[in-house]
């Protein structure tokens, strides 16, 4: 279904979805005000490992939408030419030497659909992109992607949100949960924990994890598969690595400061998560991070923790991204998605024409949150 065009709307989570669809919607004309639990970028934005790419295989759908998405990036890099916080220096991604090695049929397809793609051998990627110890690729190889890159989402969100203010639009932080206001089964606002009200003709719920248990108090069951992860950040280091790593054992990402963050799946499995909802990170789960990320870097270099933070990754339970509106309640709409950094920008600009005017977009066609209803 769609709604009519509107004229004031509501965003609730100020994180990249819902700040890029902010500053679109005030683009578009649209008043808006951005309402968040605490400070901006707070939640899985602020420790995303943030690759812009669409490797390895999915559906034809979900690549396309990236593919898109990367290219908004490419857009806003010729904005902004000397921002350290969007780089394209490339991925390189490789796997275990087991059973589970899926390089050379992922190299296959990715050649297939025409994703740049380089598969390597471990000598030859000293020539390809500096800063890796080739002696612990697999045997297998590694395949380099040079169009990928990465965000520093807390400065892409810095920049947006300028402009969203210059735009007129109105921020509210430190606002606690957030309720959804349904009257006569339409979203008519939001209501938060304080007391205060706000009324608009739509709500966009962009709140990570949360967006399946606030579209769960409305009758809307979206499936829901988030974990709860660990992003470790290092100290700076005059480190020659550019491009993003996918290792077996740890991912890493350059940042804007020399510093490197680092995640992993392991590390998910290792955190601690207590009754009250709080979580906990083994000192041997960081440190083992920072060992595993020594280990593939040249020169194997001695890693200093700078910080760590955990919380819920939002992943969706079908693992494609659900966007849109609610089909039984006009006005409400969701972003809710895996892949919040390479999505960031197409989301937001899809999302804001889709409130904004109340006609659907072909491109979100297979990601409507009704899917999970038909099941």
């Amino acid at each position: 279904m769609s709604s009519s065009s509107v004229s004031t709307a509501i965003v609730v989570g100020a994180g990249i979805f819902g700040v890029s669809s902010a500053v679109n919607l005030a683009r578009l004309g649209v008043t808006t005000t951005l309402i968040n639990d605490g400070p901006v970028a707070n939640g899985a934005s602020g420790r995303s490992l943030a690759w812009l790419n669409s490797s390895r295989v999915r559906s034809e759908e979900y690549h396309r939408l990236r593919m898109i998405g990367i290219d908004r990036y490419r857009t806003l890099a010729t904005r902004h030419p000397d921002a350290d916080w969007l780089r394209f220096d490339g991925g390189l991604t490789w796997d275990a030497d087991n059973a589970a090695n899926d390089i050379a049929a992922a190299f296959a397809h990715e050649k297939a659909i025409g994703y740049e793609a380089l598969h390597l051998d471990g000598p030859e990627i000293a020539a390809v992109t500096p800063g890796v110890d080739a002696g612990t690729v697999t045997p297998q190889g590694a395949i380099f992607n040079p169009g990928e890159g990465w965000v520093d989402l807390p400065g892409l969100i810095e920049v947006l949100l300028a402009e969203f203010l210059k735009l007129g639009g109105a921020l509210v932080t430190d606002a606690g949960r957030a309720s959804v206001t349904i009257e006569a089964g339409r979203a008519r606002g939001v209501a938060t924990v304080d007391g205060r009200s706000f009324a608009a003709d739509a709500v966009l719920v962009a709140t990570g994890p949360a967006v399946p248990l606030m579209a769960a108090e409305a009758g809307q069951p979206i499936g829901d598969a988030t974990p709860v992860a660990l992003l470790v950040k290092t100290k700076p280091y005059g480190l020659p690595l550019r491009a993003v790593l996918n290792t077996p054992r740890v991912a890493i990402r350059p940042t804007p400061t020399g510093a490197l963050v680092l995640d992993s799946g392991w590390s998910e499995e290792e955190i601690i998560i207590h009754t009250d909802g709080t979580y906990e990170a083994r000192d041997s789960t960081v440190q083992g991070l920072l060992s595993e990320a020594s280990r593939v870097l040249e020169g194997n270099p001695v890693l200093e923790l700078d910080s760590y933070a955990m919380g819920p990754k939002p992943i969706p339970g079908d693992g494609q991204p659900v966007l849109g509106e609610l089909a039984d309640i006009p006005g409400y709409y969701v972003a809710f998605s895996h892949s919040g950094a390479t999505l960031g920008l197409i989301i937001g600009e899809l999302l804001a024409g889709e409130i904004a005017t109340g006609e659907r977009h072909p491109l979100l066609a297979a990601f409507r949150p009704e899917r999970f209803a038909q099941v």
